[in-house]
């Protein structure tokens, strides 16, 4: 009668909980299998395409990391440096005009403001690549009379990297402040503020979620990217990570330097997830409340 008890609750808890456990298990493990993999490759002494495996079968060593920090014709921090500089800024950049977009939508009533909104909501319909050929041209007419803004500069990919994250993060932070009450506007109106007083001192203390969750969107974005930056970035010291690292395997044997690929992706994946995770408290709160609205 015992052991039919336990039968019984077993069962329940496999029905009721236990299939969430095993459900949670498989996810994890499909999802660390590349960067155990990846792991494996970084390590591996032999730096092959052919001898890597996912578990390191042929010893540990750090001579990938040596050579990507070593190479003479890798540079690696350079391509560092650049992602670092390019994604920062763009990110900056983007939300300060988003979020005075944002808030001009939000809190005033205008000609043309059904309009705008419609407009950017259709543009960032459009994936970035379909307007390539247009940006190159644009970027290339810039540099011929303003260089460091044209190609194979980081200020012309900063202005692309603008232009494309502007519209996501204008409708994501308008749908946060429409859910902060008008009242502290005009308490703060009437007590003699300016509206840019308004929006940097009462505003802006508040959309704190959605800045930081727009903000990370608009980083992760840019350091992932690769097709925009492949295309305006060819010579190789001005090169972001990503393009760097898919020339270094490209230009030489795709094989013999697998190894250092692998200790730059995971480099670059330290800085992503760093980002992350200092920000991460905002994510639930930033994205729930700016949900896009009707």
């Amino acid at each position: 009668m015992r052991q039919r008890s336990k039968g019984t609750k077993f069962r329940r808890w496999v029905l009721e909980k236990g299939w969430r456990h095993a459900f949670a298990w498989i996810m994890c493990v499909f999802s660390l299998i590349p960067i155990v993999f990846v792991v494996s490759a970084a390590f591996n002494p032999i730096g092959t395409l052919s001898s890597t495996s996912l578990i390191p079968t042929q010893g540990f060593s750090l001579n990938n990391v040596r050579d990507l920090f070593t190479h003479p014709n890798i540079p690696f921090m350079r391509w560092y440096g650049n992602t670092i500089m390019i994604a920062f800024t763009a990110a900056f950049i983007s939300i300060l005009i988003s979020s005075l977009a944002a808030y001009a939508f939000s809190r005033f009533r205008f000609h043309g403001r059904r309009v705008g909104l419609l407009t950017l909501l259709l543009i960032q319909m459009f994936p970035n690549f379909l307007a390539i050929v247009a940006l190159f041209l644009i970027v290339g007419s810039i540099g011929e009379y303003f260089p460091a803004f044209g190609l194979n500069s980081a200020w012309g990919l900063i202005l692309v990297y603008m232009g494309g994250a502007l519209g996501v993060s204008t409708w994501l932070m308008k749908g946060f402040f429409d859910t902060i009450p008008k009242a502290l506007d005009e308490a703060a109106y009437i007590d003699g503020a300016t509206h840019a007083q308004i929006y940097f001192r009462v505003i802006l203390p508040l959309a704190s979620p959605i800045i930081a969750i727009s903000g990370l969107l608009a980083f992760v974005g840019t350091m992932n990217d690769f097709i925009i930056a492949s295309l305006f970035l060819t010579d190789r010291d001005s090169m972001t990570l990503a393009v760097g690292l898919h020339s270094m395997v490209v230009e030489n044997v795709r094989a013999s330097q697998w190894g250092m690929f692998a200790v730059g992706t995971l480099l670059t994946a330290v800085l992503t997830v760093t980002v992350f995770m200092s920000l991460q408290r905002y994510i639930v709160s930033g994205l729930t409340g700016g949900a896009v609205k009707g």
